[in-house]
Protein backbone atom coordinates (compact mmCIF):
# COMPACT_ATOMS: atom_id res chain seq x y z
CA UNK A 1 0.00 0.00 0.00
CA UNK A 2 2.06 2.96 -1.16
CA UNK A 3 -0.25 5.35 0.25
CA UNK A 4 0.16 4.49 3.52
CA UNK A 5 2.67 6.74 4.78
CA UNK A 6 0.50 9.73 3.06
CA UNK A 7 -2.23 8.62 5.22
CA UNK A 8 0.04 8.33 8.39
CA UNK A 9 1.10 11.71 7.29
CA UNK A 10 -2.27 13.35 7.65
CA UNK A 11 -3.58 11.70 10.68
CA UNK A 12 -0.67 10.46 12.56
CA UNK A 13 0.22 6.42 12.91
CA UNK A 14 -2.16 6.13 15.99
CA UNK A 15 -5.31 6.72 13.66
CA UNK A 16 -4.05 4.50 10.86
CA UNK A 17 -3.86 0.76 11.34
CA UNK A 18 -3.35 -2.65 9.88
CA UNK A 19 -3.53 -4.12 13.18
CA UNK A 20 -5.28 -7.44 12.67
CA UNK A 21 -7.52 -7.26 15.54
CA UNK A 22 -8.78 -4.06 14.12
CA UNK A 23 -9.38 -5.47 10.58
CA UNK A 24 -11.41 -7.85 11.59
CA UNK A 25 -13.44 -5.95 13.22
CA UNK A 26 -13.94 -3.60 10.48
CA UNK A 27 -14.65 -6.96 8.14
CA UNK A 28 -18.11 -7.57 9.17
CA UNK A 29 -21.45 -6.68 10.38
CA UNK A 30 -23.83 -8.21 12.23
CA UNK A 31 -25.26 -9.90 9.19
CA UNK A 32 -24.79 -13.27 7.66
CA UNK A 33 -22.98 -12.18 4.56
CA UNK A 34 -19.41 -12.83 3.99
CA UNK A 35 -17.09 -10.96 5.55
CA UNK A 36 -13.33 -8.90 3.66
CA UNK A 37 -11.06 -6.99 5.40
CA UNK A 38 -9.99 -3.70 4.16
CA UNK A 39 -6.72 -2.88 3.69
CA UNK A 40 -6.58 -0.05 6.60
CA UNK A 41 -8.35 1.09 9.03
CA UNK A 42 -8.25 5.66 9.32
CA UNK A 43 -10.09 6.86 12.17
CA UNK A 44 -10.65 10.61 11.38
CA UNK A 45 -11.46 13.49 13.87
CA UNK A 46 -12.44 16.72 11.59
CA UNK A 47 -14.07 17.10 7.99
CA UNK A 48 -11.12 18.54 6.90
CA UNK A 49 -9.44 15.22 7.17
CA UNK A 50 -12.08 12.89 5.67
CA UNK A 51 -12.13 15.65 2.68
CA UNK A 52 -8.40 14.55 2.40
CA UNK A 53 -8.43 11.40 2.94
CA UNK A 54 -10.99 11.32 0.40
CA UNK A 55 -9.33 13.30 -2.40
CA UNK A 56 -6.49 10.60 -1.47
CA UNK A 57 -8.63 8.17 -2.73
CA UNK A 58 -9.87 9.97 -5.41
CA UNK A 59 -6.36 10.49 -7.17
CA UNK A 60 -5.45 6.50 -6.24
CA UNK A 61 -8.58 5.15 -7.06
CA UNK A 62 -8.99 3.52 -3.72
CA UNK A 63 -11.91 2.02 -2.27
CA UNK A 64 -13.70 4.16 0.90
CA UNK A 65 -16.30 2.67 2.47
CA UNK A 66 -17.54 4.38 6.13
CA UNK A 67 -17.85 2.47 9.44
CA UNK A 68 -20.57 3.55 12.39
CA UNK A 69 -20.52 0.56 14.79
CA UNK A 70 -21.17 -2.29 12.43
CA UNK A 71 -24.68 -2.83 13.44
CA UNK A 72 -25.99 -3.00 9.73
CA UNK A 73 -28.10 -6.08 8.70
CA UNK A 74 -27.25 -6.18 5.00
CA UNK A 75 -23.98 -6.13 4.70
CA UNK A 76 -23.66 -2.20 4.15
CA UNK A 77 -20.22 -1.90 6.34
CA UNK A 78 -18.10 -4.90 4.93
CA UNK A 79 -15.28 -3.44 2.35
CA UNK A 80 -15.29 -6.30 -0.64
CA UNK A 81 -12.92 -4.33 -2.63
CA UNK A 82 -10.58 -3.95 0.36
CA UNK A 83 -9.41 -0.46 0.82
CA UNK A 84 -10.04 1.97 3.37
CA UNK A 85 -12.38 2.15 6.18
CA UNK A 86 -13.37 5.29 7.32
CA UNK A 87 -14.15 4.65 11.40
CA UNK A 88 -16.07 7.42 12.76
CA UNK A 89 -15.93 6.65 16.54
CA UNK A 90 -13.43 9.56 17.16
CA UNK A 91 -16.09 12.47 15.28
CA UNK A 92 -18.87 11.38 18.17
CA UNK A 93 -19.53 14.59 19.64
CA UNK A 94 -23.16 16.28 20.19
CA UNK A 95 -22.32 20.03 18.58
CA UNK A 96 -25.04 22.20 19.42
CA UNK A 97 -28.50 21.73 20.63
CA UNK A 98 -31.45 23.80 20.06
CA UNK A 99 -33.85 23.38 22.12
CA UNK A 100 -36.39 26.14 20.56
CA UNK A 101 -35.98 25.12 17.29
CA UNK A 102 -36.38 21.84 18.27
CA UNK A 103 -33.00 20.70 16.16
CA UNK A 104 -29.60 19.13 17.28
CA UNK A 105 -26.73 19.27 15.09
CA UNK A 106 -23.82 16.10 15.72
CA UNK A 107 -21.22 14.64 14.06
CA UNK A 108 -22.01 10.58 12.62
CA UNK A 109 -20.44 9.10 15.45
CA UNK A 110 -22.64 9.84 17.98
CA UNK A 111 -24.96 7.00 18.95
CA UNK A 112 -28.59 6.89 19.77
CA UNK A 113 -28.44 6.72 23.36
CA UNK A 114 -25.89 8.97 23.66
CA UNK A 115 -28.06 11.46 22.31
CA UNK A 116 -31.08 10.73 23.83
CA UNK A 117 -28.92 11.13 27.04
CA UNK A 118 -27.97 14.53 26.04
CA UNK A 119 -30.75 15.69 25.05
CA UNK A 120 -33.13 14.49 28.03
CA UNK A 121 -31.39 17.66 29.81
CA UNK A 122 -33.63 19.90 27.33
CA UNK A 123 -36.85 18.26 27.48
CA UNK A 124 -35.98 16.81 24.30
CA UNK A 125 -35.55 13.16 22.53
CA UNK A 126 -34.72 11.73 19.40
CA UNK A 127 -37.26 9.22 17.86
CA UNK A 128 -35.91 7.06 16.09
CA UNK A 129 -34.81 3.72 17.31
CA UNK A 130 -33.98 0.89 15.19
CA UNK A 131 -33.51 -1.28 18.00
CA UNK A 132 -29.37 -1.43 18.15
CA UNK A 133 -27.46 1.27 19.53
CA UNK A 134 -26.56 2.28 16.07
CA UNK A 135 -24.41 5.78 15.09
CA UNK A 136 -26.91 8.00 13.58
CA UNK A 137 -24.39 8.73 10.65
CA UNK A 138 -25.02 4.94 9.83
CA UNK A 139 -28.45 5.50 10.50
CA UNK A 140 -29.01 8.27 8.21
CA UNK A 141 -26.99 6.43 5.75
CA UNK A 142 -29.50 3.48 5.67
CA UNK A 143 -32.62 6.04 6.44
CA UNK A 144 -32.77 3.71 9.43
CA UNK A 145 -36.55 3.30 11.30
CA UNK A 146 -38.00 1.27 13.99
CA UNK A 147 -40.09 0.88 16.49
CA UNK A 148 -41.67 4.60 17.00
CA UNK A 149 -41.48 5.30 12.89
CA UNK A 150 -45.55 4.78 12.99
CA UNK A 151 -45.70 8.00 14.90
CA UNK A 152 -42.93 10.06 14.02
CA UNK A 153 -41.65 8.72 10.80
CA UNK A 154 -37.91 7.35 9.56
CA UNK A 155 -34.77 8.49 9.51
CA UNK A 156 -35.49 10.76 6.07
CA UNK A 157 -38.18 12.63 8.22
CA UNK A 158 -35.83 13.92 10.83
CA UNK A 159 -32.94 14.97 8.98
CA UNK A 160 -32.67 18.56 7.86
CA UNK A 161 -29.26 19.36 6.93
CA UNK A 162 -25.87 16.68 5.93
CA UNK A 163 -22.56 18.22 5.89
CA UNK A 164 -21.12 15.32 3.13
CA UNK A 165 -17.96 15.18 1.43
CA UNK A 166 -17.85 13.80 -1.78
CA UNK A 167 -15.49 11.39 -3.31
CA UNK A 168 -13.57 13.97 -4.80
CA UNK A 169 -13.02 15.65 -1.54
CA UNK A 170 -15.33 18.41 -2.28
CA UNK A 171 -17.28 19.46 0.92
CA UNK A 172 -21.27 20.68 0.43
CA UNK A 173 -24.26 21.13 3.00
CA UNK A 174 -27.43 19.66 1.66
CA UNK A 175 -30.16 21.62 3.33
CA UNK A 176 -30.81 24.13 6.09
CA UNK A 177 -32.59 24.26 9.89
CA UNK A 178 -35.48 25.40 8.48
CA UNK A 179 -38.90 23.59 8.97
CA UNK A 180 -39.22 23.95 5.29
CA UNK A 181 -37.60 24.98 2.09
CA UNK A 182 -39.11 25.39 -2.12
CA UNK A 183 -35.16 26.16 -3.01
CA UNK A 184 -33.68 23.42 -5.26
CA UNK A 185 -32.93 19.71 -5.17
CA UNK A 186 -33.85 18.00 -2.06
CA UNK A 187 -30.36 16.45 -1.73
CA UNK A 188 -30.70 15.47 2.02
CA UNK A 189 -33.72 13.18 0.63
CA UNK A 190 -31.21 11.79 -1.90
CA UNK A 191 -28.20 11.54 0.29
CA UNK A 192 -30.23 10.13 3.74
CA UNK A 193 -30.51 6.09 2.37
CA UNK A 194 -27.66 6.29 -0.11
CA UNK A 195 -25.65 3.91 1.71
CA UNK A 196 -22.01 5.88 1.55
CA UNK A 197 -22.61 5.24 -1.87
CA UNK A 198 -22.96 9.31 -3.02
CA UNK A 199 -21.29 10.84 -0.12
CA UNK A 200 -19.58 10.44 3.41
CA UNK A 201 -21.51 12.03 5.94
CA UNK A 202 -19.61 14.07 8.77
CA UNK A 203 -22.38 16.00 10.23
CA UNK A 204 -25.90 16.05 10.89
CA UNK A 205 -28.87 18.46 11.60
CA UNK A 206 -31.27 16.22 13.05
CA UNK A 207 -35.07 17.36 14.18
CA UNK A 208 -35.82 16.19 17.91
CA UNK A 209 -39.49 16.16 20.12
CA UNK A 210 -40.46 17.30 23.12
CA UNK A 211 -40.71 14.16 25.56
CA UNK A 212 -44.37 13.53 26.09
CA UNK A 213 -46.41 14.49 29.16
CA UNK A 214 -46.95 10.91 29.79
CA UNK A 215 -46.46 7.40 28.08
CA UNK A 216 -48.29 3.88 29.08
CA UNK A 217 -47.43 0.44 27.14
CA UNK A 218 -49.90 -2.41 26.57
CA UNK A 219 -49.32 -5.45 25.43
CA UNK A 220 -52.25 -7.89 24.30
CA UNK A 221 -52.36 -11.31 23.25
CA UNK A 222 -54.37 -12.90 20.18
CA UNK A 223 -55.59 -16.51 19.18
CA UNK A 224 -53.67 -15.74 15.89
CA UNK A 225 -51.10 -13.85 14.04
CA UNK A 226 -54.23 -13.01 11.60
CA UNK A 227 -56.28 -11.32 14.63
CA UNK A 228 -52.97 -9.21 15.67
CA UNK A 229 -52.83 -7.29 12.28
CA UNK A 230 -56.67 -7.50 11.85
CA UNK A 231 -56.50 -4.83 15.60
CA UNK A 232 -53.31 -3.33 14.04
CA UNK A 233 -55.15 -2.03 10.88
CA UNK A 234 -58.02 -1.06 12.86
CA UNK A 235 -56.11 0.56 15.46
CA UNK A 236 -54.49 3.25 12.63
CA UNK A 237 -57.63 3.49 10.54
CA UNK A 238 -59.52 5.16 14.32
CA UNK A 239 -56.65 7.56 13.92
CA UNK A 240 -55.48 6.78 17.37
CA UNK A 241 -51.96 7.74 18.04
CA UNK A 242 -49.83 4.79 18.37
CA UNK A 243 -46.08 5.84 19.34
CA UNK A 244 -45.29 1.91 18.74
CA UNK A 245 -47.26 -0.86 17.62
CA UNK A 246 -44.76 -4.17 17.50
CA UNK A 247 -46.20 -7.47 16.42
CA UNK A 248 -44.34 -11.13 18.18
CA UNK A 249 -45.96 -14.60 17.09
CA UNK A 250 -46.10 -17.40 18.91
CA UNK A 251 -42.62 -18.98 18.17
CA UNK A 252 -40.74 -15.90 19.39
CA UNK A 253 -42.85 -16.06 22.43
CA UNK A 254 -41.62 -19.80 23.09
CA UNK A 255 -37.90 -18.63 22.54
CA UNK A 256 -38.18 -15.54 24.97
CA UNK A 257 -39.84 -18.14 27.61
CA UNK A 258 -36.39 -20.31 26.80
CA UNK A 259 -33.85 -17.75 27.01
CA UNK A 260 -35.46 -15.33 30.32
CA UNK A 261 -37.11 -18.38 31.86
CA UNK A 262 -40.70 -16.80 31.75
CA UNK A 263 -43.92 -17.77 31.36
CA UNK A 264 -45.75 -15.57 28.67
CA UNK A 265 -48.27 -17.05 26.75
CA UNK A 266 -47.44 -18.52 23.73
CA UNK A 267 -49.40 -16.85 21.34
CA UNK A 268 -49.50 -13.58 18.68
CA UNK A 269 -48.42 -10.15 20.58
CA UNK A 270 -49.08 -7.08 19.74
CA UNK A 271 -46.91 -4.32 22.09
CA UNK A 272 -48.09 -0.65 22.02
CA UNK A 273 -46.73 2.63 23.30
CA UNK A 274 -49.28 5.53 23.61
CA UNK A 275 -47.48 8.70 23.86
CA UNK A 276 -49.42 12.33 24.70
CA UNK A 277 -51.83 13.90 27.58
CA UNK A 278 -52.95 11.92 30.33
CA UNK A 279 -56.25 12.45 29.57
CA UNK A 280 -56.07 11.68 25.92
CA UNK A 281 -54.10 8.58 27.11
CA UNK A 282 -56.88 7.52 28.99
CA UNK A 283 -59.28 7.82 25.94
CA UNK A 284 -56.98 6.03 23.41
CA UNK A 285 -56.13 3.08 25.23
CA UNK A 286 -60.07 2.29 26.34
CA UNK A 287 -60.74 2.81 22.30
CA UNK A 288 -57.74 0.27 21.60
CA UNK A 289 -58.64 -2.10 24.11
CA UNK A 290 -62.00 -2.28 22.90
CA UNK A 291 -60.55 -2.96 19.02
CA UNK A 292 -58.46 -5.68 20.25
CA UNK A 293 -61.73 -7.33 21.96
CA UNK A 294 -63.63 -7.46 18.64
CA UNK A 295 -60.73 -9.65 17.02
CA UNK A 296 -60.44 -11.73 20.01
CA UNK A 297 -57.97 -10.33 22.19
CA UNK A 298 -56.93 -13.01 25.07
CA UNK A 299 -55.32 -10.78 27.39
CA UNK A 300 -54.83 -6.87 27.89
CA UNK A 301 -52.14 -5.42 30.08
CA UNK A 302 -50.70 -1.62 30.46
CA UNK A 303 -48.66 0.35 32.44
CA UNK A 304 -47.54 3.05 33.20
CA UNK A 305 -44.44 3.18 35.35
CA UNK A 306 -41.18 3.48 33.50
CA UNK A 307 -39.81 0.39 35.28
CA UNK A 308 -43.26 -1.25 34.20
CA UNK A 309 -43.00 -0.59 30.81
CA UNK A 310 -39.02 -1.98 30.23
CA UNK A 311 -40.49 -5.33 31.70
CA UNK A 312 -43.12 -5.45 28.96
CA UNK A 313 -41.36 -4.70 26.20
CA UNK A 314 -38.82 -6.99 27.57
CA UNK A 315 -40.13 -9.56 24.91
CA UNK A 316 -39.60 -7.49 22.26
CA UNK A 317 -36.21 -5.84 22.99
CA UNK A 318 -34.42 -9.34 23.86
CA UNK A 319 -35.91 -11.41 20.81
CA UNK A 320 -32.72 -11.55 18.90
CA UNK A 321 -30.30 -12.26 21.90
CA UNK A 322 -32.82 -15.11 22.79
CA UNK A 323 -32.63 -16.95 19.17
CA UNK A 324 -28.73 -15.70 19.61
CA UNK A 325 -27.96 -17.34 23.21
CA UNK A 326 -30.15 -20.63 22.21
CA UNK A 327 -28.43 -21.44 18.86
CA UNK A 328 -24.76 -21.44 19.27
CA UNK A 329 -22.71 -22.08 16.40
CA UNK A 330 -25.49 -20.68 14.07
CA UNK A 331 -25.45 -17.09 12.25
CA UNK A 332 -28.90 -15.16 12.83
CA UNK A 333 -30.62 -14.26 9.27
CA UNK A 334 -33.06 -11.22 9.41
CA UNK A 335 -35.39 -11.03 6.86
CA UNK A 336 -37.36 -7.09 5.99
CA UNK A 337 -40.06 -6.32 3.44
CA UNK A 338 -42.77 -3.79 3.81
CA UNK A 339 -46.05 -3.70 2.43
CA UNK A 340 -49.30 -1.29 2.12
CA UNK A 341 -51.49 -2.08 4.98
CA UNK A 342 -54.42 -3.74 3.00
CA UNK A 343 -51.65 -6.73 2.31
CA UNK A 344 -49.88 -7.04 5.28
CA UNK A 345 -52.04 -9.47 7.59
CA UNK A 346 -51.64 -11.78 4.05
CA UNK A 347 -48.05 -11.10 4.00
CA UNK A 348 -47.46 -12.05 7.64
CA UNK A 349 -49.76 -15.48 7.32
CA UNK A 350 -48.22 -16.38 4.00
CA UNK A 351 -44.43 -15.65 5.69
CA UNK A 352 -45.77 -18.26 8.82
CA UNK A 353 -46.55 -20.52 6.29
CA UNK A 354 -43.61 -20.31 3.95
CA UNK A 355 -41.82 -20.70 7.48
CA UNK A 356 -43.15 -23.87 8.58
CA UNK A 357 -42.67 -25.56 4.65
CA UNK A 358 -39.29 -24.50 4.19
CA UNK A 359 -38.34 -26.52 7.50
CA UNK A 360 -36.12 -24.16 9.14
CA UNK A 361 -36.54 -22.27 12.76
CA UNK A 362 -38.38 -18.88 12.05
CA UNK A 363 -39.91 -16.29 13.95
CA UNK A 364 -41.68 -13.54 12.61
CA UNK A 365 -41.96 -10.31 14.57
CA UNK A 366 -41.84 -6.48 13.73
CA UNK A 367 -43.13 -2.67 12.91
CA UNK A 368 -46.40 -3.81 11.89
CA UNK A 369 -47.62 -0.33 12.46
CA UNK A 370 -45.99 0.92 9.36
CA UNK A 371 -46.19 -2.35 7.61
CA UNK A 372 -42.56 -3.44 8.25
CA UNK A 373 -41.85 -7.06 9.67
CA UNK A 374 -39.20 -9.10 10.11
CA UNK A 375 -38.27 -13.17 10.01
CA UNK A 376 -35.62 -14.44 12.19
CA UNK A 377 -33.88 -16.99 10.79
CA UNK A 378 -31.06 -18.92 12.74
CA UNK A 379 -28.98 -20.79 10.22
CA UNK A 380 -25.69 -22.96 10.09
CA UNK A 381 -23.34 -21.09 7.27
CA UNK A 382 -21.36 -24.45 6.80
CA UNK A 383 -24.66 -26.18 5.86
CA UNK A 384 -25.19 -25.32 2.14
CA UNK A 385 -28.43 -27.05 2.23
CA UNK A 386 -29.97 -24.75 4.86
CA UNK A 387 -28.34 -21.78 3.82
CA UNK A 388 -29.86 -22.30 0.19
CA UNK A 389 -33.46 -23.18 2.22
CA UNK A 390 -32.67 -19.41 4.09
CA UNK A 391 -32.10 -17.66 0.73
CA UNK A 392 -35.28 -19.08 -1.36
CA UNK A 393 -37.16 -18.29 1.57
CA UNK A 394 -35.91 -14.67 1.94
CA UNK A 395 -36.66 -14.38 -2.14
CA UNK A 396 -40.24 -15.61 -1.54
CA UNK A 397 -41.06 -12.99 1.25
CA UNK A 398 -39.62 -10.41 -1.21
CA UNK A 399 -40.97 -11.73 -4.48
CA UNK A 400 -44.70 -11.90 -2.17
CA UNK A 401 -44.13 -8.02 -0.85
CA UNK A 402 -43.27 -6.91 -4.65
CA UNK A 403 -45.95 -8.63 -6.32
CA UNK A 404 -48.63 -6.49 -3.91
CA UNK A 405 -46.73 -3.11 -4.36
CA UNK A 406 -44.57 -3.45 -1.37
CA UNK A 407 -40.49 -2.99 -0.81
CA UNK A 408 -37.78 -5.34 -0.84
CA UNK A 409 -36.52 -3.81 2.58
CA UNK A 410 -38.31 -1.32 4.73
CA UNK A 411 -35.82 -0.70 6.82
CA UNK A 412 -32.24 -2.65 6.68
CA UNK A 413 -31.17 -1.27 3.65
CA UNK A 414 -30.35 -2.94 0.44
CA UNK A 415 -26.64 -3.10 1.02
CA UNK A 416 -25.34 -6.50 -0.83
CA UNK A 417 -27.94 -8.65 0.47
CA UNK A 418 -31.26 -7.11 -1.31
CA UNK A 419 -29.09 -5.90 -3.97
CA UNK A 420 -30.16 -8.52 -7.03
CA UNK A 421 -33.94 -6.87 -6.32
CA UNK A 422 -33.27 -3.74 -7.12
CA UNK A 423 -34.21 -4.29 -10.87
CA UNK A 424 -37.02 -5.78 -10.13
CA UNK A 425 -38.49 -3.31 -7.65
CA UNK A 426 -37.60 -0.03 -9.61
CA UNK A 427 -37.29 -0.90 -13.08
CA UNK A 428 -35.74 1.67 -15.57
CA UNK A 429 -35.40 4.15 -12.33
CA UNK A 430 -32.28 1.85 -11.36
CA UNK A 431 -30.36 3.29 -14.55
CA UNK A 432 -31.40 6.96 -13.29
CA UNK A 433 -29.96 5.80 -9.71
CA UNK A 434 -26.65 4.59 -11.54
CA UNK A 435 -26.64 7.58 -13.33
CA UNK A 436 -26.78 10.02 -10.19
CA UNK A 437 -23.85 7.55 -9.00
CA UNK A 438 -21.40 8.06 -11.87
CA UNK A 439 -21.52 11.69 -11.51
CA UNK A 440 -20.83 12.14 -7.78
CA UNK A 441 -18.65 8.94 -7.64
CA UNK A 442 -17.48 8.68 -11.45
CA UNK A 443 -14.48 6.24 -10.11
CA UNK A 444 -16.75 3.86 -8.40
CA UNK A 445 -14.71 4.04 -5.07
CA UNK A 446 -17.29 5.07 -2.75
CA UNK A 447 -18.58 1.78 -0.68
CA UNK A 448 -18.32 0.05 -4.07
CA UNK A 449 -20.82 -3.10 -4.85
CA UNK A 450 -23.43 -1.79 -2.50
CA UNK A 451 -27.04 -0.89 -3.79
CA UNK A 452 -26.19 -1.88 -7.19
CA UNK A 453 -24.21 -4.92 -6.71
CA UNK A 454 -20.48 -6.27 -7.61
Amino acid sequence: MDYMQELIELLGDERVTTNQTVLEHHSHDESYHTPRLPDVVVFPQTVEEVSQIMKLAYARHIAVTPFGLGTSLEGHAIPYEGGISMDFSQMNQVLEVRPHDFLVRVQPGVTRTQLNKELKKHGLFFSVDPGADATLGGMAATNASGTTSVRYGVMRDQVRDLEVVLADGRIIHTGSMTAKSSSGYHLTGLFVGSEGTLGVFTELTLRVYGIPEATTAARACFPSVQDAVDTVVDILSAGIQVARIELIDERSIRQVNLYKETSYPESPMLFIEFHGSEQSLAHDIEFAQNIAAEHGCQEFLFETDSKARAQLWDVRHNMAYAFLHKSPGKKMMVTDVCLPFSELAGAVVDARQAIDQSGLDGAILGHVGDGNYHVILMIDLDDSDEVARAEQLNAHLVEYALSRGGTCTGEHGVGVGKAKYQRIEHGEALDVMQSLKNVLDPTGILNPGKIFGA
